[in-house]
């Protein structure tokens, strides 16, 4: 029997293995369930309060909560934002340590494009169609609020939108749910890195859920109306692919839905979110959200709106107290159950342990690795890279770019030329020094060697004064080139700065006139967080460079670009209007009954008769320092069956004398379905590096997928039929087409 002994032990020891991997993976649920069975009513409601702490509010700070520290020592708080730093969070994690059970608190903040670093606004990242470097900017701003004793960021916003009066426009990803749907799953990675319980990772948090973007009028905070099938098909894909890239956490929107404020509805939280979809995170009001559906009109205080928002769905109430006033109360009053409180704590607890917070509550409060994380060279660097990236060149005729070295003097002019916090743009952190942002003026100083830089302000950016016009004039006349910043202030764009009127402010335009009307060469810079109608400027100067806020190095970056340093290959997220009765406008829309065929069809068509259809700036465009020919479209085949794909591929060449990058764009049209599809819906794209002469060829794959939508049931279908295959450099510079068949 003796030489059965080390099979038998061999087969032990795999048993005993398995059994531990099989512990392992419980361990968390059943510390969870274990935790649970230990906690008062009053502390498992205590996990569903998240308070502000005492830095910057976005909502209203309600006073009544007495001193904060001793809530948490009672058990009263489950998590709280708006503290940043190791010195400040450690103090408030000594305090959750007093509590009875040393639950800890998990610290949230708004880290929307950047901690210590800024990165250009989401928006602009967008434009750079460039999906590495979105994840990359988000991976870098992980490690340094992780490093900040952050857990939990409130980004990404994945908000379609297509009205760009709406002023959190700047936060997402623009118009089109595929490219955001990309994005999307780009910044949750970057956020949540190999995974949470590492100590550079942190909670992603896919806002604002949901159709946010449709508020009506693109005023903050309004209702929406939507039919469901839009909803499917344009607003809920970018919250999905989020979700399936493993996103940690939900936000709900302000906004009702049809009627139904979002954070207490049911359809989107229980039917979708945690039903359908399977969601195991937690989902957080918007600040004070609940106690806002009193103002709906959806219920009469502060206890019916805990009853709506808990068994709806929603986990955690931010900033309202609507939960930690009201939930034990309506618990004795059997209108909420304990198992739907449970089944909220379970969600939080869940996440504190995968953050590693109850093994070491202090493991993100480390000041040496705060200190050595922040400002790297190498983050500096990227910061760099991704902000060129954004830039958007939206016109360059006679070539005025990119700037020569051999000129003798360069004037910059514009209220924004030397201008820090403006680079950085709204939603931006204090954390790091003014001295480390980089405006245009230095960024100019840097690179110019011997040319001669010459300045004046000309206007201030809201400034209706024209009195230092002429300084800026007589500036321009010594110059041989002009370079002029123009655009919004950092706070003109963001939460709760909506706009009815989104042209250049103040007198910028005329300035602008003013200075093109002197025959100089000159490249204007619009500096802003939204699309911004400026049809004179657009008309008659000779180069335009779209910047947005691009953070820390936007002075650096912007002087790559003018330079040639780097060749701008961005192209628009969003459709820029050419002024705002177009609005809502964007590139996948419908064809209708009586449609235009081109700007001047105004009789009897879905035409207006005092503007052209069409935006000044079309989705997808972009242009580049050199240009690019496609030829050589061909298809694998030209009939689809059932679960077949078909190929498509075509020739791409760099045709101009610079090195430089392409956004080929794939859209598609299914020309007869029930219900009616969008003239042309983007369906892939590919960016692409080529020398000057050098030709690549670029393939796409067309599956079953990339055909199908939602038809009045909701159900996700295809139709047989023709579709219609256009690739390009922009939704309306279409370079090759054909057709192909679904049978």
């Amino acid at each position: 029997m003796n030489r059965f002994k080390p099979f038998m032990l061999m087969c032990l020891c795999t048993l005993i293995a398995i059994r531990s991997v099989n512990a392992q993976s419980l361990t968390i649920a059943q510390k969870v369930d274990a935790l649970l069975k230990k906690m008062t009513l009053a502390e498992k409601i205590g996990q569903l309060n998240q308070y502000n702490g005492d830095w910057e509010a976005t909502g209203p700070v309600t006073t009544d909560v007495g001193n904060k520290l001793d809530a948490i020592k009672r058990g009263e708080v489950g998590s709280v934002l708006n503290i940043v730093g190791v010195k400040h969070t450690r103090v408030f994690q000594e305090a959750a340590m007093q509590s009875r059970l040393k639950i800890p608190l998990i610290f949230g903040q708004d880290v929307i494009h950047g901690y210590s670093i800024t990165f250009p606004i989401p928006l602009g990242e967008a434009a750079s169609w460039d999906l590495p470097a979105i994840e990359r900017s988000a991976r870098i701003a992980a490690t340094e609020a992780a490093a900040g004793g952050v857990h939990w960021t409130f980004a990404p916003m994945v908000d379609i939108a297509r009205d760009p009066r709406w002023g959190r426009v700047m936060e997402g990803a623009g118009e089109d749910p595929y490219l955001g749907s990309l994005i999307a799953t780009a910044r949750v990675r970057g956020f949540q890195g190999k995974g949470l319980g590492n100590l550079d990772a942190v909670m992603a948090c896919a806002k604002h859920f949901t159709a946010y973007g449709a508020a009506i009028g693109g005023r903050d905070y309004n209702s929406v109306d939507m039919s469901l099938r839009t909803l499917w098909e344009i607003y809920l894909p970018p919250f999905k692919a989020a979700l399936d890239a493993g996103a940690a956490t939900f936000m709900n929107s302000f906004n009702d839905l049809n009627g139904t404020p979002a954070s207490a509805n049911s359809y989107l939280m229980r039917d979708i979110l945690k039903g359908k979809w399977g969601f195991k995170g937690i989902v957080v009001s918007d600040w004070g959200s609940i106690g806002e559906m009193i103002n709906h009109g959806y219920v009469k205080d502060n206890y019916e709106a805990a009853e709506a928002a808990i068994n709806a769905g929603n986990d955690m109430d931010m900033e309202s107290r609507s939960y930690i006033k009201n939930l034990a109360k309506l618990v004795a009053d059997k209108k909420v159950s304990v198992s739907t409180i449970d089944a909220a704590v379970r969600r939080i607890l869940t996440k504190k342990y995968e953050l590693g917070l109850f093994d070491d509550p202090y493991r993100f409060s480390n000041a040496d690795r705060e200190q050595s994380a922040m400002n790297t060279p190498e983050h500096l660097e990227a910061a760099r890279d991704i902000a060129r990236k954004s830039i958007v060149l939206l016109k360059n005729e006679g070539q005025v770019l990119p700037l020569s070295h051999d000129l003798n003097s360069i004037a910059v002019i514009g209220p924004l030329a030397k201008l820090k916090k403006e680079m950085k743009g709204f939603w931006s952190l204090d954390v790091g020094d003014e001295s480390q942002i980089v405006s245009l003026y230095e960024g100019l100083e840097q690179q110019a060697g011997k040319t001669k830089l010459l300045y004046a302000k000309g206007c201030d950016i809201t400034d209706t004064s024209r009195a230092g016009f002429d300084e800026a004039f007589k500036t321009t006349m010594q110059a041989d080139v002009v370079v002029m910043a123009m655009g919004e202030r950092f706070d003109m764009t963001g939460e709760a700065k909506s706009r009815s009127n989104i042209h250049l402010p103040g007198v910028q335009e005329e300035l602008i006139q003013k200075i093109v009307g002197t025959g100089k060469p000159v490249v204007v810079l619009l500096m802003a967080g939204r699309p911004m109608v400026f049809n004179w400027t657009a008309d008659h100067a000779p180069a335009i460079l779209y910047t947005w806020w691009l953070g820390n190095q936007a002075g650096n970056a912007i002087t790559d670009v003018l330079y040639g340093k780097y060749n701008p290959a961005a192209k628009l997220p969003i459709t820029f209007p050419r002024t705002e009765g177009q609005i809502p406008i964007y590139y996948n829309h419908y064809n209708t009954g009586r449609p235009a065929h081109g700007d001047n069809d105004v009789n009897y068509t879905s035409a207006y008769i005092d503007l052209p259809n069409s935006p000044k700036f079309a989705f997808g465009h972009g242009l580049s320092y050199t240009t690019f020919g496609y030829s050589n479209l061909k298809f694998s085949k030209k009939t689809m069956i059932n679960k077949e794909v078909i190929t498509v591929s075509f020739d791409l060449k760099n045709t101009g004398k610079y090195a430089g990058e392409e956004v080929a764009q794939l859209y598609l049209r299914q020309m007869v379905a029930q219900p009616v599809r969008p003239i042309k819906e983007l369906k892939g794209f590919e960016k692409m590096m080529l020398q000057p002469g050098e030709t690549k060829t670029i393939t796409f794959t067309i599956d079953k997928e990339k055909l199908s939508f939602y038809n009045d049931k909701l159900e996700r279908i295809t139709q047989p039929g023709e579709f219609r295959l256009m690739i390009g450099s922009a939704s309306d510079d279409i370079r090759l087409e054909d057709s192909f068949n679904l049978q």
